[in-house]
């Protein structure tokens, strides 16, 4: 009789290759710990004094900065359960376009008090029904904590509440120059008739090296960082437009032919004749009334002589993007033929000018209406590093304003609100019976995790901070005070114009507790072997480096 040796559960019923984490292997501590990892390396990186982080990515391109969405976007990351995190996160920058970290890094703290939660013996299923309570108890409670809001998109100084703030987070000390950059593009493309309207791609940045943010500039229409292809590049007076998205040079066929030619005369007649149908197609544009053209694809150098020819301005833009917002200003329509466009298919534009800024020259499309479907901001700067994060401090300010189209109201900042909260959750957690009562206020103390940061990377010591916020917010009129990031001390958030945005912070916290209900309730993994064959060993062999492979 032969020996039968016991084999591992469950062998036979997945193919060869897969993995699976059960609870008894401690899956949820397992997740836990994975989104530690990644909420402490976004940790720092929060509020105005949040430290930069180095990421180098595939492509050996460098990137600098503390901007939460634009690490995610740069890891690669695998663990299944981060990922869930990961798509929370991206769901906030695609609907409030702000506060992404805010959503990773309370998920992280949810989950840590969760771990100690299952460690004194609760369920799981417990924690989240706490987690659930305490969330909808503070989504009510925001609502009562507003203590400003903003009347008007129209009024600069009423849009600077919310705007400043939110740029101050990423560019600290330069937060009063950007954010009147934003204001007044703003003011530029809104519609006085129609505020809700506003769209954000509406605003555009072009970044141009040299100089300093000081310089920078907003022109009311598009910029584009080149200059027009021909000889003709300044057009002063009001201009139609037609919009080509075909190559624009002699029409090849599909298939090869062979032409025969018997003499000399034939071969010269047979050049001109391509050169007279292209020269007739460049007549026909110019007799239409175009005098701009703009080329969403290849151009022609003997297209670009008649054009030259007819003193129509051409100009090439390879990005389909900005070739749609070129018809948007405009108001043309994409032509996949050549030929002359009909008069519906045709727009306007009122100047066109080729300017120098720094070393580079730009092409910009200016409109004189009172309010124009596009504005431009030309960001100056030293290194492409301090461009781009520039850049992304505007994307952020434009972006509040995609919130308060939601809901105008503002709550205080500075750690002020989330030190409020925590004493409002506490309270509701006490009068909560049963079991459900210890996950409420857990609950409530992940919220100092955001006043501690705030203290911490500004350079001070976080318990005695928080111990000065904590006595101040015991008083009836304490909401208003915050954390002084300048000094060590609480500063009131109303008189000096620090504000959140309620519909950014409703829904961070509603993502983030959401998120971190989906990853407790996730007790086995189950991931199949990669396809596409054994991967290659991306490391070099051991060994001296002289050493042949």
């Amino acid at each position: 009789m032969s020996l039968k040796l016991p084999q591992v559960p469950n062998s036979g019923l997945f193919k060869q290759g897969y993995q699976s984490m059960s609870n008894a292997d401690g899956a949820i501590v397992r997740n836990i710990e994975a989104v530690r990892e990644i909420s402490t390396i976004l940790l720092s990186s929060m509020g105005p004094s949040g430290r930069n982080k180095i990421i180098v990515n595939k492509l050996g391109k460098i990137f600098i900065t503390n901007d939460a969405a634009t690490m995610l976007n740069e890891l690669e990351i695998v663990h299944p359960v981060v990922k869930i995190l990961i798509m929370a996160s991206k769901q906030q920058e695609f609907e409030m376009g702000d506060n992404t970290n805010l959503v990773i890094i309370l998920a992280g703290e949810f989950l840590n008090i969760a771990e100690k939660l299952l460690n004194l013996g609760l369920n799981v299923t417990e924690i989240i029904q706490g987690f659930t309570l305490a969330n909808k108890f503070v989504l009510e409670t925001l609502d009562k904590l507003v203590v400003e809001k903003v009347e008007s998109l129209l009024n600069v100084d009423d849009l600077q509440k919310a705007i400043k703030p939110v740029i101050a987070a990423k560019q600290y000390g330069n937060e009063n120059l950007i954010s009147k950059f934003v204001g007044d593009a703003v003011q530029l493309i809104l519609n006085p008739k129609n505020p809700r309207s506003f769209n954000i791609d509406n605003i555009r940045v072009v970044k141009i090296m040299g100089s300093s943010l000081s310089e920078s500039q907003i022109i009311k229409g598009m910029v584009f960082p080149r200059e027009p292809e021909g000889s003709i590049k300044n057009i002063k007076s009001k201009s139609k437009v037609v919009v080509f998205t075909c190559p624009i040079d002699i029409s090849t066929t599909e298939t090869k032919g062979t032409v025969l030619l018997h003499n000399a005369q034939e071969m010269l007649d047979f050049s001109k004749g391509e050169e007279q149908q292209l020269d007739q197609m460049c007549k026909e544009i110019s007799d239409s009334g175009i005098k701009v053209v703009v080329a969403g694809s290849s151009v022609g150098d003997l297209a670009l002589h008649f054009f030259n020819k007819y003193n129509i301005l051409l100009l090439k833009v390879p990005s389909k993007f900005d070739l749609r917002r070129v018809c948007q200003v405009c108001g043309a329509t994409p032509l996949p033929r050549l030929g002359a466009p009909m008069p519906d298919e045709m727009g306007d534009i009122d100047i066109i000018e080729t300017k120098e800024i720094g070393g580079d020259r730009v092409t910009i499309f200016r409109q004189d209406e009172s309010t124009s479907r596009t504005a431009t901001i030309i960001i100056r700067g030293a290194t492409q590093n301090s461009l781009d994060d520039v850049e992304r401090a505007i994307d952020d300010g434009v972006n509040a304003i995609k919130g308060l189209l939601k809901d105008n109201r503002l709550l205080p900042g500075a750690g002020a609100v989330e030190i409020e909260l925590i004493k409002l959750i506490t309270k509701y957690g006490e009068n909560t019976p049963g079991l459900l009562q210890l996950a409420i206020k857990n609950f409530a103390k992940a919220f100092e995790v955001i006043p501690r940061v705030l203290a911490e990377t500004s350079g001070f010591d976080s318990s005695e901070l928080l111990s000065k916020l904590y006595a101040a917010h015991s008083n009836d009129d304490g909401l208003k005070f915050g954390i002084d990031i300048d000094n060590d001390d609480v500063i009131d958030v109303s008189t000096n114009g620090i504000y959140d945005i309620l519909s950014c912070k409703k829904s961070a916290i509603d993502l983030a507790v959401e998120a971190t209900n989906t990853i407790l309730s996730i007790d086995q993994i189950i991931m199949a072997k990669r396809a596409g064959g054994p991967q290659i060993p991306k490391q070099g062999r051991p060994g001296n480096w002289d050493l042949e492979d």
